[in-house]
């Protein structure tokens, strides 16, 4: 009986001694994993782990998100996560459910726009990594990190190369494209005006430089009231306008020409240069492929009709105090 009391004496020291390097063990890898898992929650980007079958569950998601969305973001997508779909921008919503479904192109980082509590879209820059087991897409790991910035970068520096500085309208590179893009790709009923300032000139002469800068600008604040997203407007040489308008009628085109004669008849006795004489002209085809250029230039010479029309017309203007 003493050798099998023995050996269970023994058994319970192996099994003692056992636990005690295994509490050894465990709080060395606590403290060893502290420091790295407070330095993953105070980063500034969102880290995550989702499982994706049977349905979405994540089983990681970083504290940042409450700051970055809102207030207890965190805690109720990780109960639903389906509820990134009500806050992703609508034009985002498929790239969110290819990777929902694992058909996304991973190897490339996506953009999407996540809506915070106040109601703000915030654009994020995406790193997503599936998680296979046995062939079979079961998780996505990832960081999304704030771009705002960037974003922001991008957009002022598109604006500029896109825009006329003196104006903000459209510039002669951006008009230019828009015609190759209804000469080439787009078939449109389509119309260009073409649009041309009488007296930059005589004011220049008369009230000076800065005198005709403003009235260039004024042209365009005008010009700018009748934009739409399928209305153009460009200044496109120092005292040329052109107007893009597609899906027109004549009809249309003609009513939109007696807006701008009408708003350019305003008259301001602080502006000498009022009211602005503009000489105009437009050029009309039912179908926009392989016309544009040929439109441009018929648009242009009735531009130049209408101004030979005026000549001798013109009355000098007075100096106004």
């Amino acid at each position: 009986m003493w050798i099998v009391g023995a050996m269970i004496i023994i058994a319970l020291l192996l099994i003692s001694t056992n636990l005690y390097y295994k509490k050894r063990y465990l709080e060395k890898q606590a403290k060893y994993l502290k420091p790295m898992v407070e330095t993953v929650e105070n980063v500034r980007d969102i880290l995550y782990y989702c499982e994706t079958v049977p349905k979405l569950n994540y089983l990681y998601l970083s504290p940042i998100v409450n700051e970055l969305i809102g207030p207890n973001t965190m805690e109720e997508h990780m109960l639903d996560p389906e509820k990134i779909f009500e806050i992703v921008h609508p034009d985002d919503y498929d790239t969110l459910r290819n990777k929902k479904f694992g058909e996304l192109d991973f190897c490339e980082p996506i953009t999407v726009r996540l809506r915070n509590h106040e109601g703000k879209y915030i654009w994020f820059e995406e790193y997503a990594t599936p998680v296979m087991k046995d062939g079979k897409y079961v998780a996505v790991q990832g960081i999304l990190r704030n771009i705002d910035e960037k974003v922001a970068l991008q957009q002022q520096l598109e604006y500029k190369t896109t825009h006329d500085t003196l104006t903000d309208l459209y510039n002669r590179e951006f008009f230019q494209m828009k015609l190759e893009e209804y000469n080439e790709h787009r078939d449109v009923p389509i119309a260009i005006i073409m649009a041309d300032l009488d007296e930059l000139k005589s004011i220049n002469d008369q009230f000076g430089h800065l005198m005709g800068d403003r009235l260039i600008q004024d042209v365009g604040t005008r010009l700018k009231k009748y934009m739409d997203e399928n209305i153009v407007v460009a200044r496109i040489g120092g005292d040329e306008f052109a107007i893009l308008l597609a899906n027109v009628t004549t009809a249309e085109i003609e009513e939109y020409i007696k807006k701008i004669r009408d708003e350019m008849k305003f008259n301001d006795e602080s502006k000498p240069y009022t009211p602005i004489q503009l000489s105009i002209g437009y050029a009309y085809s039912q179908s926009s492929i392989g016309v544009m250029e040929k439109l441009l230039g018929e648009a242009d010479a009735e531009m130049y009709k209408d101004k030979n029309g005026k000549k001798g017309s013109l009355e000098p203007r007075l100096s106004r105090v």
